[in-house]
């Protein structure tokens, strides 16, 4: 057997349960939100914070519920965005340096200009400035789950360019994590785990593939993370740059392949169930008696600006500007009207911005719940309106053409070209 599947493509799989994954995310959030303003809303925050041990960490204390889903199950969502990432560097859609100059681009506006706007709503008020990155996440499961409403009428281009965009906007949140949302540093343990990480990459370098030592190395690596003060989510990055990767240009994923086994197994898990579950445990957030004065206070306003402004502003923005300085090509089969409003779907922050959210107030309830007011009104306000625009744009005049061969290419695995006009 020399591929993950004889016919199907690996590409057409990660869009279509990114897609699917993204639907079960909203309806994940959607049952937080009515729960939590429920008759079982203290029952609801008495499971997600009840105390489960044992002592991991004596920073974290006796582990929780959501102590259990936001440092070790997201260890395994950070895990797969590596892999991802990795494999998008080595071999997909970012491995060359011209295909990287858009995403790039758009991906670091996409990040400054929401940060930007926050700052100027809150950054003012003492101890909101710790927020400035929330707002400079993009969901890339929530915001494909809105394109597959849609159906044919987003255009392929735009599904690759959001990826492509969401990924490197990944790389940003992760370094952001580790630079800025860092406890106390206990050097004893960060020493530990570079050691697993070197021990790690001295197995890919010598040969080994078993994938069992690799998971078994990462859970160690983990919780040599947790322990230094790093947060621990980051060892699932570090983790899978260490994952062996076989090329495989132009076809489909290799059965043989380490890195492509790996993120074959872990993506149903982490798209349709951990993500979900993290969605349900943080996105929940009791309104009741919630006044204008509040919802509108400058954490929540600061963060819902930086997502449904900075967003569409920044990377449409820098996407215009890029074309019009010859800095890369328009995408194909994709009118300038339907960029826009994949620009506004990047402004769907939900399970990165609430997880940030988390770190930048972690002694404050009442801020973490101001700043997942901030996220769901940005976030719904960006899915709302990117959802409209693209459902009543029109579309490129050889929309359909561009797309059958946009879906053959796919199909192949091949080199699907999103950035470039000259064969429309």
């Amino acid at each position: 057997m020399s591929s993950i599947s004889a016919n199907r493509s690996a590409l057409r799989d990660f869009l279509e349960s990114e897609s699917a994954g993204g639907m079960l995310l909203i309806f994940a959030a959607i049952m937080a939100i009515v729960v939590a303003n429920s008759s079982f809303g203290e029952s609801y925050a008495h499971l997600i914070h009840a105390t489960t041990g044992p002592t991991l960490s004596d920073k974290l204390g006796p582990m929780t519920v959501h102590l259990w889903i936001n440092d070790g199950l997201m260890a395994i969502f950070f895990l797969l965005v590596g892999l991802e990432i990795k494999r998008e560097f080595v071999d997909g859609r970012l491995a060359s340096r011209d295909r990287r100059r858009l995403p790039f681009i758009a991906a670091a506006a996409g990040m400054a200009v929401p940060a930007i706007i926050y700052m100027a709503f809150a950054g003012g008020t003492e101890g909101l400035a710790k927020g400035w990155a929330i707002p400079a996440a993009t969901d890339i499961a929530f915001a494909m789950g809105v394109l597959a409403l849609l159906g044919k009428r987003a255009p392929t281009s735009l599904k690759l360019f959001l990826v492509t965009v969401a990924i490197v906007d990944d790389m940003g949140a992760v370094a952001i994590i580790a630079l800025f949302y860092t406890a106390k540093i206990n050097l004893l343990a960060l020493g530990a785990a570079a050691a697993l990480l070197g021990v790690m990459i001295a197995c890919n370098r010598t040969g080994v593939r078993s994938l069992a030592l690799y998971m078994l190395l990462f859970a160690l690596l983990w919780y040599a993370m947790l322990l230094s003060g790093v947060h621990a989510t980051i060892a699932g990055v570090l983790a899978a740059t260490a994952i062996p990767l076989d090329r495989t240009p132009g076809a489909p994923d290799s059965a043989s392949s380490p890195l492509h086994r790996l993120e074959h197994a872990l993506h149903p898990w982490v798209a349709f169930a951990i993500v979900p579950v993290f969605g349900f445990a943080n996105a929940g957030v009791d309104v009741r008696g919630l006044g204008v004065d509040q919802i509108f206070a400058p954490l929540p306003l600061g963060i819902a600006a930086g997502l449904f402004f900075g967003k569409q502003i920044g990377i449409f923005g820098s996407v215009w500007l890029s074309v019009k300085l010859g800095i890369a090509g328009k995408l194909r089969g994709a009118t300038w009207l339907q960029i826009y409003a994949v620009a506004m779907l990047c402004g769907i922050g939900f399970t990165m911005s609430l997880f940030i959210g988390g770190l930048a107030f972690p002694d404050t309830p009442a801020l973490i719940d101001e700043a997942k007011i901030g996220v769901l009104m940005g976030s719904l306000a960006a899915a709302l309106t990117g959802f409209a625009v693209l459902r009543f744009a029109p579309l490129h005049p050889e929309h359909d053409a561009i797309e059958a061969e946009s879906d053959r290419e796919i199909a192949a695995d091949g080199d699907v070209s999103d950035t470039s006009e000259a064969r429309a």
